[in-house]
Parts: structure tokens; sequence; C-alpha cells
């Protein structure tokens, strides 16, 4: 038997001033609801959360002051506010935080936005029988973000830094770029238009494994007919009116799964 330690890394969520992130219930530290099994029984996984900006690991400078790591975590903004100011200057200085002020018609109120990034990652130790299949199954409601418009085009032109990640992350094609031309359009002459949401799931550490994943299926479903998908992947085949499938063998993720989609919505 094989004895080891197996961990499982969740999306990145990222702080901003105006987040539009749906990060599931953001006072849990199971925000994601996630769950592991081993052959239909239930495994207790221990979790680790680092706080992380441009990269550089905060969460020592963060962590004394017991404020919620969560980033989208409403009590978050209230606990940095009652820090001191000496320490509030420093987490500005260090890009932790800022300063973000509003008026909701009730005067002027200010608050501090937390700007880090919460990785977090579950793992928990296990055994593996020789000669034996195992079972393992993980489940978590992903992260869903979006925008009130359509973003990755510039001056309604495929062209900028954005769309330029756009057709990296989700591989957008012409079809997209006319879509998000016609739905510009449509919201400047007060018709429905579409609006993005977003999708990323955790496929890197698959080559983290004991060599390829043998038998690889991927399954993604637009939830209804009149939404348009778009992702990354080879030899993608529609299977239903809203699914679309992929397979391979001897699979090596080459990137994370990140999905755009594009939703029709009322005009304003």
């Amino acid at each position: 038997p094989v004895e080891t330690y197996v961990a499982f890394p969740m999306p990145d969520i990222e702080g901003s001033p105006e987040s539009n992130i749906d990060a599931g219930n953001t006072e849990s530290d199971n925000f994601l609801g996630f769950s592991v099994t081993q052959d239909g029984k239930p495994i207790k996984p221990a979790l680790q959360q680092r706080i992380f900006v441009a990269g550089i690991d905060m969460t020592d400078i963060v962590a004394p002051s017991k404020i919620p790591m969560n980033p989208l975590n409403q009590q978050s903004r209230t606990a940095i506010g009652k820090l001191p100011q000496a320490t509030l200057d420093e987490w500005i200085n260090r890009g932790l935080v800022m300063a973000d002020i509003y008026d909701a018609g009730e005067g002027e109120k200010k608050e501090y936005a937390p700007l880090w990034t919460l990785k977090s990652t579950y793992y928990w130790k296990t055994s593996f029988p020789p000669g034996k299949d195992v079972h393992v199954s993980h489940t978590y409601h992903p992260s869903v973000g979006g925008t009130v418009a359509n973003t990755y085009l510039e001056d309604n032109e495929p062209k900028g830094e954005r769309y330029a990640e756009y057709k990296k992350k989700y591989c957008i094609d012409d079809a997209f770029v006319k879509l998000a031309q016609k739905s510009q359009a449509d919201m400047q002459a007060e018709r429905p238009y579409l609006v993005e949401n977003w999708i990323s799931y955790v496929l890197m550490t698959g080559n983290n494994w004991f060599g390829p994943i043998k038998k690889f299926t991927l399954t993604v479903d637009k939830g209804e007919e009149d939404n348009y998908v778009s992702f990354c992947g080879t030899g993608v085949k529609k299977i239903g009116p809203t699914s679309f499938q992929m397979t391979a063998t001897d699979f090596y993720p080459e990137q994370d799964l990140d999905i755009l989609l594009l939703v029709p919505t009322g005009a304003p």
C-alpha cells in the first residue's frame, strides 16, 4: 500500500474595491462547500490558507490581526477599519488594502478594501492499497464572476490587453468578437444584450500525478440554449442542446479550466 498526502487547491479569491465575484459563503472557511470521499466514505481534510500580494506571501503580516482571510468577507472590511492608523498605513504601503471612499446617499463614507489574493488548499493523508481500484470524488461549487456588459473589446474592436487575455484564457474566436460587437449595439439601442459570466476550475495539479491522466473527460453545460460558451480545449464536441464534451487519453493539462459564458439580459 502507498500512504501519502493528497492536496486539492481551490480557485484563487481576489480582493478588490468593487468585486464582481460570487465566492459562496464568504463567512465560512469552506466557502465553496468542498467535500471529498474515498470509496464512498467521507474524508475530513485539513485546510491551508495563505494571503498573497503581487506573488509575495503576506500571511504572517495579516494573521496576527485576526482579520478574516477571505477578502470578499464583509467582516474583513469592518475589522480592517478598526486597525490602528499605523497598521493601516503599513498595509496600504504593502498593497494589502486601499481606501474606498463612496457615497451611498447618506454622506461620504470611507472603508478599507482588501486587495490580497486568498489561496486555499485542502489536504489529507490516505492509503492506496495494491491491486485495487480506488474511487475518489471531489465536489465543490466553483466561484462565479461576471460583468454588466462585454469587456474584452477595446473601442468595440478585437484589440488591447484584455482582448489578448481573453483569447489566451478562454480561447475566444471571431464569433465571440461579433457577439460582443452586436451586444454593444443592442445595449446602446436599449435592446436585450449579453453579459459575461466566468467560471474557473483548477486542472494544472493533474501534472503532479504519477504520470498523465489516463482517461480525461470534461463536460461543460452552458445552462440555457440562448447562452454562449467559450473555453480552451481540443476536440470539443457538442453532445446536447446545451452541453459540450472533451475527452483525452494520457492527458497533461496545460492550463486551468476557465469558462466564459455570454448570457442574455434585459435592457437597462
